[in-house]
């Protein structure tokens, strides 16, 4: 609600006179442009590159005054604890240290593990076609036996 010469109307019925006057005083005679206010149904993950993180290291190492980190920070819209992990990634190794990283629990499963147990169900179920099959042949020999089928003998050694 907008007050104009002690009348109450909303503020969506102003007269684009009077908006555009108030928005040339804030501005010193010309129009700002807004930031988009809407927000983001899911915020997206930030991801850095390490190149981009040793540049910023470099910067934040360099600045030795009163508040220039901060300064550095807000420049690149980054959190002290950014450069405390990243100094301590980069101290484990220059590149490979600062390089980005899958998150979540580190999987301690051992390959050979998955690959023998693989092979275990590969086996279990090659020995259950192998039963089966063994048991249409025993089948095939009885319905033979009935009928007075002569059946060829082979050699099993």
């Amino acid at each position: 609600m907008t007050r104009l010469n002690g009348t109450v109307r909303p503020a969506s019925q102003g007269t684009g006179e009077l908006d555009s006057a108030v928005r040339d005083l804030r501005a010193g005679g010309r129009e700002t442009a807004r930031a988009n206010p809407e927000v983001l149904a899911r915020a997206k993950r930030r991801q850095y590159t390490a190149e981009y993180k040793q540049k910023v290291l470099t910067e934040a190492d360099a600045a030795r005054g009163s508040g220039e980190i901060g300064a550095v920070l807000r420049r690149h819209g980054l959190y002290s604890s950014h450069l405390t992990k990243w100094r301590k990634e980069s101290r484990s190794g220059i590149l490979e240290g600062l390089a980005p990283q899958k998150r979540g629990p580190k999987s301690k499963v051992n390959p050979l593990s998955v690959e023998i147990q693989k092979l275990r169900r590969d086996n279990e179920r090659l020995a259950d076609q192998l039963r089966k099959a063994e048991i249409v042949i025993e089948v095939q020999k009885k319905v033979a036996m009935l009928l007075g089928l002569p059946l060829a003998e082979t050699e099993t050694s």
